[in-house]
């Protein structure tokens, strides 16, 4: 598609101007009328784990269950809104393979398809918007350009190769474990270690959310695991959620001003979870961006030099602020609070609003977690929530973010290579394996003590190898000597019957009980330290 076919557009707007690979357009609302009705909108997640996806006009993405998930994987703003929309960009697929883009170049954006018509508006005024018809590739590259003369780059080209905790051990954690780990991984550079650059010690090391000490379960303390880590020629990394608060916490009990209230005066929900209900820190109050500093500074002293943030999504709730700032703004105002405490550390987001931590980050999560399953009955059929955990959930959204490779290192998320205590076929790790090659970004849980002498050795090849990468379709890539097509892989599931969908209701509605949420809780960790004492490691 040319320029002359985006000319036969009619625009309602303050002002617009051609560009390279479209037009700029000046509004706080904008509308385009589309020539025919789009057979396919492009669902623009809000953070790391929102559903990023291509989806028939004609399939409504309904509101996931339980309710009381939904501001943990979507903006609690438009999650309800029935029509196809998302943030700060969209796209629609008219007849012919035409694609129609428009995207913000500025935060506090939304983009919604009302048939055949494209509405996008700010919620803090006049914004500039980007404009393009034609390939989708090149329009998203022109609109990543864009982004980062306003956003900025992340600081650092290459995503070191890291080794997580979380996906085998969850929070099940503890020193004399990791440490055997470490040991079992072998000195990095030597000829049968596993050459992971980073160690990361993911959730279960702290007192409580907020609390941000090592439990009993970490005795000599996180700076001497850090030096351990070390020795090994290896960096230490530092998983923390810092813009949640749960009631259990010092920060709750001592600076209830610090948290995120409503109209109301009332704390702004940021979910569930750890069995608890989940608050956020205001990062706009003063004594709240100290704290947040501080506890960088502190991170950094105990000797990590990669940092994993997580649920930040907390710090771009809908609420009033100590100060008067639209929430993301106030959100990348925290971000820019803690960048500048960390200095050289390498600073992964997740659970992140996308755009607004553009420019900030070294990595970014553009996927919601892996599992180790594929998919299931119940999320794609009776929840209909697409940003829980598994291989097709992080796969989809990830590939659909590829987009954002110029301006971030793009993580999307763990790959696999173990048979043990997994339920994915050669086939779907596989899958994994070749997304996180073609985004740079190289990351296992795989406990080594669970890996056959074949699997380590493909986890070593994989680690070590720098496959050519050529994209080769609009869904198929080639990496090294094989193609693959991911197409096939990153539909939707159908639609429910009703049955099924009432099935989902009430499935959902349960879920929402805290007891109960307490409960599923308490069960996933019996089973968890149930798998671990029959597969030590």
């Amino acid at each position: 598609m040319t320029d002359i076919f985006l000319d036969q557009l009619t625009i309602s707007a303050e002002k617009s101007s051609k560009t390279k690979g479209g037009i700029l357009i000046t509004g706080s609302h904008v509308t385009i009328n589309l020539p025919h009705a789009p057979l396919r909108y492009l669902y623009s997640g809000w953070q790391s784990w929102s559903l990023t996806a291509w989806v028939n006009t004609n399939r409504p993405i309904r509101p996931m269950r339980p309710q009381n998930q939904q501001t943990r994987v979507a903006d609690p703003l438009y999650v309800n809104d029935p029509r196809p929309n998302g943030s700060w960009y969209g796209a629609v697929e008219l007849p012919g393979d035409q694609v129609i883009f428009l995207g913000a170049l500025g935060l506090e954006a939304h983009v919604a398809m009302e048939g055949k018509t494209l509405k996008a508006w700010s919620e803090t005024g006049s914004l500039e918007w980007f404009l393009g018809a034609g390939n989708e590739a090149k329009i998203l590259g022109r609109y990543a350009e864009l982004l980062g003369e306003r956003l900025g780059h992340g600081r650092v080209k290459v995503s070191p190769r890291v080794w997580c905790s979380w996906y085998s051990l969850y929070t099940e954690i503890h020193e004399q474990q990791l440490l055997k780990v470490l040991d079992d991984l072998g000195p990095f550079g030597c000829a049968q270690s596993l050459s992971f650059e980073v160690f990361q010690v993911d959730d279960g090391w702290q007192i409580g959310i907020g609390d941000w000490e090592p439990n009993a379960k970490f005795p000599s303390g996180m700076n001497r695991l850090a030096d351990h880590i070390k020795e090994t020629g290896r960096k230490a990394g530092l998983w923390l959620a810092p813009l949640l608060v749960v009631p259990s916490s010092s920060v709750y009990h001592e600076h209830l001003d610090w948290l995120l209230h409503d109209e109301n005066g009332k704390l702004v929900s940021a979910g569930f979870n750890w069995g608890e209900p989940l608050y956020a820190l205001d990062t706009t109050h003063p004594a709240a961006l100290d704290w947040l500093a501080s506890l960088m500074e502190k991170v950094r002293g105990w000797g990590y030099d990669y940092v994993k943030l997580d649920f930040l999504y907390a710090g771009a709730l809908p609420g009033k602020r100590y100060a008067d700032m639209a929430r993301e703004t106030a959100y990348r105002k925290g971000l820019k609070t803690i960048r500048a405490a960390l200095g050289e550390a390498y600073l992964l987001t997740c659970g992140a609003p996308v755009l607004p931590s553009l420019g900030l980050c070294d990595g970014l999560r553009i996927s919601t977690d892996v599992a180790g399953n594929w998919s299931s009955r119940r999320d794609d059929l009776l929840l209909m929530n697409f940003s829980i955990p598994s291989g097709r959930n992080a796969l989809r959204t990830t590939f659909n973010r590829l987009w954002l490779q110029p301006l971030v290192n793009t993580d999307p998320d763990v790959v696999f290579f173990r048979s043990r205590q997994i339920n994915l076929t050669p086939e779907q790790k596989s899958l994994l394996q070749d997304m996180a090659q073609i985004c740079i970004f190289k990351a296992s849980s795989d406990i080594p003590a669970w890996l056959t002498d074949s699997e380590r050795s493909a986890l070593r090849d994989f680690l070590e190898s720098t496959p050519e990468v050529r994209k080769t379709g609009r869904t198929a890539y080639q990496i090294g000597d094989h193609e693959v097509d991911f197409g096939p892989h990153i539909d939707m599931p159908p639609l429910p019957d009703k049955f099924t969908n009432l099935q989902g209701a009430a499935i959902g509605a349960l879920a929402n009980i805290p007891v109960l949420m307490k409960v599923f809780d308490k069960l996933g960790k019996n089973s968890l330290k149930k798998m671990l004492k029959h597969n030590p490691i």
